[in-house]
């Protein structure tokens, strides 16, 4: 065993058995490489990665190869997910050295942490055009020795080209025109046939939606909701839906959104169930409902831990196979079910003799199925639940993937603002309570502040901007679902810390980490990956805390951070998505409801017709108890009566009080 055997991470614990000298990230491992004259060998991936399971059967689990890393590097491996802040540094260097990145990241570095060298996945042996590891090591083996000025060179080049990248001079002002050219560049990446944006691979974003529904609700473009309706469709029928267990796989590898990389992500289920209860809300398609419950179903199911907060991932393999756990032949298919529900499920999922799963390296048909549909073949409903049963207490009998159960608080504080969202929208107390627990667990773990990560009772390593921005968003949706006070308390305060410890008090915007001589560079980032940045989040919250609390301080940052952006996201707008949603609404008219009653249970009546409905910039606040409007200092006016009563407000200027008869004739929920 390495040092890798005392780590938390399961990507780590992972890698512990490998005949690799592997150091976690720390100060002994470049202490040893400056002591021993070595170059950094730096492998970063994440443990439900298939192509770092790959890599490691191939190369790092190899003892040749293995022998070949010991004598030439000082050898670090890093989980992206626990240390996301030298993920992005090196994903930086990797993208700007190869102009792509992905997981595994190789990068070979000198002592003082500055890169030479990036790639992804690298094979054992060179092979078409592709160096493989051995070729690889005794080629940078070779420069050290025989040419180390040329390398030390280019580390300290590349160092200061990223070095003015990320400090290069990005401001400017958004404005509407910005929001609308946004809808346009994805007008014109939008594939018509399957939805979804550009070819393939086919990445889910689901803020990309998020967005379009917002700009949809204001100027009612056909063009907008097709694009919107068509993807979410199209991925609810394929085969990245599970349609056995449910749940998201993280992405599909075709176009037509068959044939997916099978591990499943907390932030892919957060964001879709998000996505999908918000189209609900506008368009009122019942199946979009359906999607929403049966995710949640599994998260609950198979990604909460015992106490409540939510584990990270599953595995794309299992018994070292990709997607062994999820696929079906079609004997198997035959035995488990009767002659009349195979021949429903033949017709329906796409099943084929010879399977319709091919491998990814050959193209070659494997056997396998893919349960996925081209239609809804609502007719038959009931019969394809019973099948689904029969299926899933089949697969139950297999050997599961690895599940990651890590707690991060940024990947819990996106579940956290869906399950909240979610519970509202469809009147679900169970997702509100679901929400609760995970908060509850979180902010009790933090008493002495905020950490990025909860393993077996230890809760660790230094909070990132996304730590504060996303857990804090999920704590105003849980007030905003709840009326319960105390989650908004909290949120202000963790905004406060926020401001105090991540904000570029010269030049706008948020940093990533916090003041630190641990990396090379304190990285500012607002691009929207799979996930939204840290950046826009905190946009959003501080623009959230603005509308709550009416207190400008909060709008103004939320509007400095997009402008401190502002020429990066005019760049490719559409790779902004999540902060062009937040541009997009700082443009449009707030609206708020603000119920005032005694009792909490007449603000249901209320809520009721206001939670079904689509109305964009809106917010819901109660005034149950006087000492509310300590927190939102714009209520104080409203008085609590002896009827309960509702005012419509809009930019903080409220109408007339309605009892619940006039507030139902009300034109905002007759528009």
């Amino acid at each position: 065993m390495n040092r890798l055997i005392h780590e938390k991470s399961p990507y780590l614990l992972q890698h512990a058995n490998n005949p690799v000298d592997w150091y976690p990230w720390c100060d002994e491992a470049f202490k040893e490489a400056k002591e021993k004259d070595k170059p950094i060998f730096l492998s970063i991936g994440y443990s439900t990665c298939h192509w770092c399971h790959v890599m490691e059967k191939e190369s790092f689990e190899d003892e040749e190869v293995a022998k070949m890393l010991n004598d030439t590097f000082i050898c670090i491996k890093v989980d992206r997910e626990e240390r996301p802040d030298i993920d992005s540094i090196y994903m930086m260097y990797c993208q700007m050295m190869t102009g792509h990145g992905g997981w595994p990241l190789t990068i070979i570095m000198t002592p003082d942490k500055k890169p030479f060298f990036s790639a992804t996945y690298i094979p054992k042996e060179t092979v078409y055009n592709r160096i493989g590891m051995k070729d690889l090591i005794k080629r940078i083996d070779d420069l050290w020795k025989n040419d180390r000025k040329k390398l030390l060179d280019s580390s300290e080049k590349l160092y200061r080209e990223l070095w003015k990248l990320n400090n290069e001079d990005k401001k400017g002002t958004l404005n509407k025109e910005d929001v609308f050219e946004t809808v346009e560049e994805f007008k014109v990446v939008f594939d018509r046939l399957h939805g979804g944006f550009n070819k393939r691979p086919k990445f889910p974003i689901p803020h990309n939606l998020l967005f379009l529904m917002s700009v949809y609700a204001e100027n009612k473009d056909e063009e907008i909701k097709e694009m919107v309706t068509k993807t979410l469709d199209h991925m609810m029928r394929g085969g990245i839906f599970d349609h056995v267990g449910f749940g998201f796989h993280r992405y599909s590898t075709d176009r037509e959104w068959k044939l997916p990389h099978f591990e499943k992500m907390l932030y892919d289920q957060a964001l879709l169930t998000l996505t999908y209860a918000e189209a609900y809300r506008m368009f009122k398609y019942e199946k979009y409902r359906e999607v929403v419950e049966k995710v949640i179903e599994y998260v609950k199911r198979d990604l909460t831990s015992k106490e409540g907060a939510f584990y990270s991932a599953e595995d794309a393999d299992s018994e070292g196979v990709e997607g062994k756990f999820y696929t079906f032949t079609l004997e198997e298919l035959k035995n488990i079910l009767d002659e009349e529900e195979f021949k429903i499920a033949n017709k329906v999922y796409n099943l084929f003799e010879e399977g319709n799963f091919e491998e990814e390296a050959t193209g070659e048909k494997t056997g396998q199925n893919i349960l996925y549909k081209t239609q809804d073949y609502d007719e038959y409903k009931e019969k394809l639940e019973v099948i689904r049963e029969k299926l899933y207490k089949f697969r139950e009998n297999r050997i599961r993937p690895l599940r990651d159960e890590k707690i991060l608080t940024d990947w819990n504080g996106l579940m956290i603002a869906s399950l909240s969202r979610a519970g509202f929208i469809l009147n679900n107390s169970e997702y509100i309570n679901m929400a609760k627990r995970a908060a509850d667990f979180i902010l009790n773990l933090s008493k002495d502040g905020l950490k990025h990560r909860y393993k077996d009772g230890e809760y660790s390593i230094e909070p990132i901007l996304d730590d504060y921005a996303f857990f804090t968003w999920g704590l105003i949706e849980l007030y905003l679902s709840s009326q319960e006070v105390k989650y908004l308390k909290e949120a202000l305060m963790l905004i406060d810390k926020m401001i105090e410890n991540y904000l570029d008090k010269e030049k706008g915007g948020f940093f990533l980490t916090k003041e630190t001589k641990e990396l090379i560079l304190r990285c500012k980032e607002i691009y929207d990956g799979a996930v939204p940045s840290g950046n826009s989040v905190a946009s959003y919250v501080l623009y959230l805390a603005y509308r709550i609390t009416g207190d400008t301080k909060y709008l103004d940052l939320s509007k400095g951070i997009l402008n401190c952006f502002a020429k990066e996201i005019r760049a490719i707008k559409s790779a902004h998505s999540f902060a062009m949603l937040v541009q997009d609404l700082i443009l449009s008219e707030p609206i708020d409801v603000v119920i005032a009653s005694k009792d909490i249970k007449e603000v249901e009546r209320f809520i009721e017709p206001v939670r079904s409905k689509y109305i964009k910039n809106l917010l819901v606040i109660s005034k149950t108890k006087d000492e509310d409007e300590r927190l939102i200092p714009h209520i104080r006016e409203i008085q609590i009566k002896d009827e309960p009563l509702a005012y419509v407000c809009k930019n903080f200027t409220c109408g007339l009080p309605k009892n619940i008869n006039e507030f139902l004739k009300d034109k905002l929920l007759l528009s």
